[in-house]
């Protein structure tokens, strides 16, 4: 009898101590640790131990599967990049083929992006065509309505990419906004004379997820990277892919 009570209070103590793990705190500690270039493999290793279910229950809201994930995207980008940056020379095996573990699975930087942060979106349709083929664990686990905002606090390593925040589930609202609206202030050229804006390339490959062309323009307008008045036609800049690793912001 004491053998039982001793099993079934050592069962309660466990899964008490697993729900109440804050997932999202562990991603911001996973991402500081790379942002000072400090070991991670503890943070790492329970990352990659947590069943789908308890991950899932845990991040119950779609803010907390962005700041969580975005945070893990993020991280990963800066700590494989950083131990072997020749792994960016060959960028399309870089984000399908390297493999993170996470969640007792080996997932890719696209199975993240594009299966879990854009909510089963196909990487080749420019957000217009949902993935054919999702599994449990995205299904799970992906977010439920797509924000185009996150593209701009998404940093895949390249010198274009935005800068990393580190996002907090709770303010993660007006840190989005904040990201956006730095992000297209600084990579926006508004042309009164010719009546164009030219924008950064991740509006032309992800137009699905901003509304197609007349949402890019009013994320333009939101974020004050145009005036509000205008209307014009858009150009898209060519993206810098040179390797460009630490670059952080503070929102």
């Amino acid at each position: 009898m004491k053998k039982i009570i001793f099993c079934f209070a050592f069962l309660v103590s466990i899964m008490a101590h697993t729900q109440s793990t804050d997932f999202v705190a562990l991603s911001q500690q996973l991402l500081e640790a790379a942002r000072h270039n400090q070991p991670s493999k503890d943070i790492q290793e329970r990352l990659a131990k947590v069943s789908l279910n308890t991950l899932n229950a845990t991040l119950d809201t779609d803010d907390k599967r962005k700041a969580f994930w975005i945070n893990i995207y993020n991280a990963y980008v800066q700590i494989i990049l950083t131990e072997a940056p020749e792994r960016f020379e060959n960028r399309g095996a870089f984000f399908s083929d390297t493999k993170i573990q996470l969640v007792q699975r080996e997932l890719s930087l696209d199975d993240i992006e594009h299966g879990i942060i854009r909510g089963s979106q196909s990487k080749y349709a420019l957000g217009f065509l949902p993935k054919w083929f999702v599994d449990e664990l995205e299904r799970k686990l992906r977010v439920r309505e797509r924000d185009g905002r996150v593209h701009f606090a998404l940093n895949c390593g390249a010198k274009s990419c935005p800068p990393i925040p580190i996002l907090d589930a709770e303010q993660l609202d007006a840190q989005l906004d904040e990201a956006s609206r730095r992000y297209l202030q600084a990579s926006t050229r508004y042309d009164a004379a010719e009546h164009k804006a030219y924008v950064t390339a991740l509006f032309s490959w992800f137009r699905g997820d901003f509304g197609n062309l007349s949402g890019v323009r009013e994320y333009l307008r939101r974020y004050e990277a145009i005036p509000s008045e205008a209307n014009p036609s858009l150009s898209f800049n060519d993206y810098d892919w040179t390797l460009d690793l630490g670059n952080y912001v503070d929102l």
